[in-house]
């Protein structure tokens, strides 16, 4: 296989991994809905710095931590099962409404950058995909690790920012026919979570079930 062959295949699975929806996804989708476009990208925009550092953790594993990637695995698998749960409950007692008018503060849009980078260093679906994929791709017989890391890294920004941030703009645009139907919205919240406490049980259990 090529070098320019392996980045297509990178491509289809990072492509395949993003557009499933997931608990990324659902933050963006929650902060484009409830807060409008500029909190929707404020969430896009932490879950592609989380996307950075998944790569680098991703390339140092595969460079020099193979050993100890199944414990870090197993951790942060768990703890981001606990997160998602977390996030889960807190939408279930929620009463989420959509404002009509969209909010642009820096220190709000900070903290929901913030919480997209948590969001995504937390979710167990990018792990497995950095732990189970990455090994793969970088290959020596490319050359050095780095540059394909550079490389795979600009490819996993750039999807996120094509699916998530086009996904928070389609949701921004779309919040005006949420602002006349508060129960629609509180109730769809609320589904959210159920959803989200579900996968991350059922996640957990899985886990522990293998340890």
């Amino acid at each position: 296989m090529t070098y320019t062959e392996n980045l297509w295949l990178f491509l289809l699975l990072l492509t395949g991994i993003i557009i499933v929806p997931g608990m990324d996804m659902l933050f963006v989708l929650a902060n484009a809905l409830t807060s409008g476009r500029r909190a929707g990208l404020a969430a896009t925009s932490g879950i592609m710095a989380g996307g950075v550092c998944h790569t680098l953790f991703g390339t140092v594993a595969v460079a020099a931590l193979s050993r100890l990637v199944p414990a870090l695995a197993t951790g942060m698998i768990l703890a981001g099962s606990a997160y998602m749960i977390w996030i889960g409950i807190r939408l279930l007692r929620s009463s989420i409404t959509v404002g009509k008018v969209e909010f642009g503060h820096t220190a709000a849009l900070a903290r929901i950058f913030g919480q997209g980078l948590a969001t995504c260093l937390l979710n167990p679906k990018a792990w497995l995909f950095v732990l189970a994929v990455y090994p793969q791709f970088l290959n020596p017989s490319f050359g050095s690790l780095w540059p394909q890391a550079v490389v795979m890294g600009l490819m996993t920004v750039l999807v996120q920012l094509a699916i998530y941030g086009g996904l928070a703009l389609m949701a921004a645009r779309g919040r005006e026919a949420l602002t006349s139907s508060p129960a629609l919205t509180i109730w769809a919240g609320r589904g959210a979570g159920l959803l989200l406490v579900g996968i991350a049980a059922f996640g957990l259990v899985h886990r522990l079930a293998g340890l």
